[in-house]
């Protein structure tokens, strides 16, 4: 029987295992984490490409800037500080930051039971009538414990048309790399066509643009279309005024706020993360773009106000039908890959969201829902439930719906949500 179980460990489980180990708080937690080892974003590795927040901001250092687990001391403990410093770049390679991401998790790899991943959660009582939690991984084997902490990261969103694919041809961004591994592995196998000589990307968004620059890098004689909704690719908010909603300060508001306020707050601030892209790249593609029509040799091509609205497959093609938002024309595409950069569902009744995260399926309608069909959570990430039948859950990154933009997807609040929710299980285990 174990205190707490963390399903999931990436950054949001892993500031609070830190947090745990650096407080002394004498809990028993053991976590469960689907992937093979230690990682982060491994399917978006790409070359060049940059983390979008502080360093500093890291798994740590806003809540104990002293820490061993910080980003600098990693890189002192790497030899890699002073070299680091003079990098001409305003943040760090997403590859390095994996590496501190890695490196962290690696001092708690007694604590962890990777390529284990969750199925199902239950309720069972002891023989004082108290409930604990049973968690069964992929394997059969069962885990107990006094208390949950989840912290899956978001579902993938995947809109329709495409829902409905099978194709390994159609992916989203977070099975690119190992995608492109498996069809040129299987292309190789085959003798088939490769590598591929047209691919569509699906979005706006900062992946979006970086897919679309990778893609072109790494094939270059291929055509790489880009579609999105708007007219053309927008850049971030990236406003000192509008980054303080990265702020806990913000993120008390927020809380505080009624579902009009929040509403509100999100239209407002979306931009400062989503369907929206950083300038260098938006940049980088239109010089790339410009500089391909100087040579009349265009092969990127980005296409706004455009709506998808099938897609057939045809074996080693996908057809696509789309429609011009303002003209109203149709027109047909066919590709040889189709690269998905359409975000993440959220928590909530919307038919984009869902009403929570997939692996509490089975004991989701004992928790509480208020009025408009959000999960009642408490300021310390504690859902609350229907009764008091229930041992406490909490939820780690997948709390923007009540929290804020800062809470899911972000790491500028990691280390300060890590100590409000220890706060938390140290509040309901006696």
């Amino acid at each position: 029987m174990f205190d707490v179980i963390g399903i999931g460990f990436g950054p949001a489980n892993l500031a609070l295992a830190i947090a745990m180990e650096e407080s002394g708080c004498g809990l028993r937690a053991r976590f469960i984490e689907a992937a093979s080892g230690p990682g982060w974003q491994s399917a978006m590795m790409l070359d060049g490409s940059d983390i979008q927040h502080n360093p500093v901001r890291d798994l740590v250092s806003l809540r104990n800037p002293r820490s061993r687990f910080s980003f600098i001391n990693f890189l002192f403990e790497h030899d890699r500080l002073l070299a680091h410093l003079n990098l001409p770049m305003e943040f760090p390679f997403r590859k390095e930051y994996g590496q501190y991401i890695s490196w962290a998790a690696g001092h708690f790899a007694d604590r962890v039971d990777y390529g284990t991943r969750a199925v199902a959660i239950e309720v069972r009582y002891d023989a004082a009538s108290e409930p604990y939690y049973v968690v069964r991984s992929d394997a059969g084997r069962e885990y107990h414990a006094r208390s949950l902490v989840i912290g899956t990261g978001r579902t993938p969103y995947v809109p329709a048309p495409f829902d409905t694919v099978t194709s390994e041809r159609v992916f989203h961004l977070t099975s690119y790399l190992p995608a492109l591994d498996r069809l040129a592995a299987e292309a190789a196998e085959k003798g088939s066509d490769w590598p591929p000589q047209h691919v569509v990307v699906v979005g706006g968004s900062q992946s979006a643009i970086e897919l679309t620059l990778d893609l072109s890098r790494r094939f270059p004689q291929a055509r790489v279309s880009t579609y999105c909704r708007p007219y053309a690719p927008r850049e971030k908010d990236t406003s000192p005024f509008s980054e303080e909603s990265y702020f806990p300060e913000f993120t008390d508001l927020y809380f505080a706020a009624d579902r009009a306020g929040k509403a509100s707050l999100d239209a407002q601030l979306r931009l400062t993360n989503y369907s929206a892209a950083d300038g260098d790249v938006l940049r980088e593609l239109y010089c790339l773009i410009y500089e391909q029509r100087l040579d009349d040799a265009q092969r990127v091509f980005v296409h706004g106000n455009n709506d998808i609205l099938a897609i057939h497959d045809d074996g080693a093609t996908q057809r696509l039908t789309l429609r011009d938002r303002v003209a109203g024309h149709m027109t047909e595409v066919a590709a040889d890959l189709v690269v998905l950069a359409t975000g993440f569902r959220d928590l909530g009744p919307a038919k984009h969201q869902e009403r929570h995260p997939r692996i509490m399926d089975a004991i989701g309608d004992r928790f509480a829902v208020d009025q408009h069909g959000y999960l009642v959570i408490d300021s310390d990430y504690h859902v609350e439930p229907v009764g008091s039948s229930m041992p406490p859950l909490f939820l780690n990154g997948l709390c923007e719906s009540t929290h804020g933009i800062g809470d899911a997807g972000s790491f500028s609040l990691l280390s300060i949500r890590a100590q409000r929710l220890l706060d938390g299980l140290n509040k309901r285990l006696p």
